[in-house]
């Protein structure tokens, strides 16, 4: 049976800094996206979608929360290895794109670009990857809006 990414979200919902779309196969957490302010609340569609939501409510509240339900991102090969790397970095550390790509083996940019494509952030990281003379980019963009974000993730794993 093919672990099919559906169409739709299995579950909206509010964070500090606005909302959350997660998505789910029957089998694994496949994507959680970041949605604008006028996003619809979605309540859990399945166990999977509410263990997840679960997980991250109690992660905005406590960064020492350990996420333990199935991922499957989908990613090519170095994609994929990037995000490996990202998931060793401990909570309240950071690593340059640099840092990140002499220590998998690859270029620094390559790495910002698997970064960007990182389908679940929070969970897998990508947050705490940032540029050698600042945070760098966030979601592939470099807007206030992004970076605002990814500077209250970093903010709170400060905690």
């Amino acid at each position: 049976m093919p672990d099919a990414l559906p169409p739709e979200f299995q579950a909206i919902i509010a964070a500090p800094f606005g909302k959350l779309g997660v998505r789910c196969s029957e089998a694994a957490v496949t994507g959680i996206d970041f949605l604008s302010l006028d996003a619809l609340l979605q309540a859990p569609a399945s166990p999977l979608a509410e263990r997840c939501v679960e997980q991250l409510v109690r992660w905005f509240v406590d960064p020492d929360v350990r996420f333990d339900f199935p991922l499957k991102p989908h990613g090519t090969a170095h994609q994929n290895k990037v995000w490996r790397a990202m998931l060793a970095i401990p909570r309240g550390q950071v690593r340059t794109y640099g840092d990140l790509a002499a220590e998998i083996g690859s270029a620094p940019r390559a790495v910002g670009q698997a970064c960007g494509s990182n389908p679940l952030p929070i969970v897998i990281p990508c947050h705490r990857v940032v540029g050698k003379a600042g945070l760098g980019g966030f979601m592939h963009r470099a807007d206030d809006g992004a970076l605002n974000i990814k500077s209250w993730l970093l903010q709170h794993e400060q905690r």
